[in-house]
């Protein structure tokens, strides 16, 4: 076991500093071996510190049941992984397994997505892919031009995660599950009327560096969607209006000012201001209940974002879609990985409703026996109501997220007008899908 550790240690160190720099060791190949001819794989993926523990105690009983060695190799978040991806895959070194999100549209190669992914069909027939308790429609995601080429985790929603033992300690009204704008805003008033100095009713999450779903969410619901993946129906004067409804919250202290926004990024329990105690609220999916929910005494809930019901233009997303390498030197073994991490009930005891509601049938019976799941449950069951087909991602995604992020921000410091504001955006969508 020693040896074993060791071997794991050494898989990741390295793949770590070659992607931190200032060294010219090499990360270790897809598919190495370790000492003695066991077989060892890397798995590039991100995720919280609770995801990152627990994800450890899931491949540790794999390795005990198959031998199979397999080196976690986790980022931060999307943008920081996906990057590391296209270096490493460039250099010829990148993991055997590779996280996605919801679709392929990260990996920057629109649908060409066998120029850098195995497809899996043949390890489906030979077995070492279970696919038969999987969704449908998550194989379909999975799927371009009639090849697997990955298998997502699970399936959930955005919304709107509550702080609801803070309301109820400072008397503060709770929010309906489902609220117009308007009803929202007076909601946002009278919590911000109870709470205590220096605590704000909800987080800026008007763009964050690895997500924009907030900003996708009201586009929908305007009537002028992001991207259709042909087009854009968004103009200056649409984006403008997006960012007076926040310059607008923010100068009524319904959200944090810049400078104290500016301290959390937002992308998980590890760096929200609701788990810091600065906020009352903020937009999660509803996967990361659990880890939120572990990172607090606090009883927390969802709602759905405002005038979901009117407008029927939430989404669900799948969640965490897992692939091969093409140039993985032990495909068979990634793919007995994944086939576990997506069917094993013992995995999802440990990782529980995380990354979202399960695509394996067996494993939803699961995770549907915790609080917290019944909890999601009853918010997708609500929600899903209101929710009409997924709109594609923006090309170039986690460019189009960080730009995004840095136009919200000058505007958050003073540094640029909503006006302004809304013709960038607008700059940023010609460029990003100009042919």
């Amino acid at each position: 076991m020693k040896r074993v550790i060791g071997t794991v240690i050494a898989l990741v160190a390295m793949g770590a500093a070659a992607f931190a720099g200032g060294t010219t060791e090499a990360p270790a190949k897809a598919g190495a071996t370790a000492a003695g001819g066991t077989t060892a794989i890397r798995w590039s993926f991100w995720g919280s510190e609770a995801r990152i523990k627990n994800t450890q105690l899931a491949i540790d009983k794999f390795t005990e049941k198959t031998g199979i060695i397999v080196a976690a190799e986790p980022a931060p978040g999307t943008g920081e992984h996906f990057a590391k991806f296209a270096t490493q895959f460039a250099g010829g070194n990148a993991a055997d397994i590779v996280q996605l999100g919801g679709d392929f549209s990260n990996l920057g190669v629109g649908s060409n997505v066998g120029s850098v992914l195995l497809p899996l069909d043949a390890l489906v027939k030979s077995g070492a892919l279970d696919v038969s308790k999987i969704d449908a429609s998550a194989i379909a995601a999975g799927t371009v031009d009639g090849k697997l080429y990955a298998l997502p985790l699970a399936a959930n929603m955005p919304g709107i995660l509550y702080n609801k033992s803070l309301l109820e300690r400072s008397g503060a009204p709770l929010p309906k599950v489902s609220m117009s704008w308007e009803e929202f805003a007076s909601w946002l008033a009278a919590v911000k009327a109870k709470l205590p100095a220096g605590v704000f009713p909800i987080a800026d999450n008007s763009s964050n560096t690895d997500q924009s779903y907030y900003f996708g969410y009201w586009m929908r619901q305007n009537g002028t969607p992001m991207w259709d993946g042909t087009k854009s129906s968004v103009k200056a004067a649409d984006a403008q209006k997006y960012f007076d409804l926040w310059a607008g919250w923010r100068t009524a202290g319904f959200i944090p000012d810049a400078q104290t926004a500016g301290g959390y990024a937002e992308t998980n329990e590890s760096t929200s201001s609701l788990i810091a105690g600065k906020v009352a609220a903020c937009v999660i999916w509803s996967n990361q209940l659990l880890n939120y929910q572990n990172a607090t005494k606090d009883a927390l809930d969802l709602v759905e974002l405002p005038n979901a019901a009117a407008s029927r233009m939430l989404w669900g997303q799948m969640s965490q879609m897992m692939a091969v390498n093409k140039n993985s030197k032990n495909a068979e073994a990634a793919a007995k990985f994944i086939s576990y991490r997506v069917n094993d009930p013992g995995v999802w005891k440990i990782m529980g409703a995380d990354p979202g509601n399960p695509v394996n049938s067996e494993a939803r019976a699961v995770v549907a026996t915790t609080e917290i799941a019944k909890r999601v449950a009853a918010y997708i069951d609500v929600a899903g109501k209101h929710a009409s087909a997924r709109d594609p991602n923006m090309p170039g995604d986690s460019q189009w997220n960080n730009r995004l992020f840095v136009i919200a921000q000058k505007v958050a410091f003073g540094q640029s007008t909503t006006a302004q504001a809304g013709q960038q955006v607008v700059d940023l969508i010609a460029e990003l899908t100009r042919k």
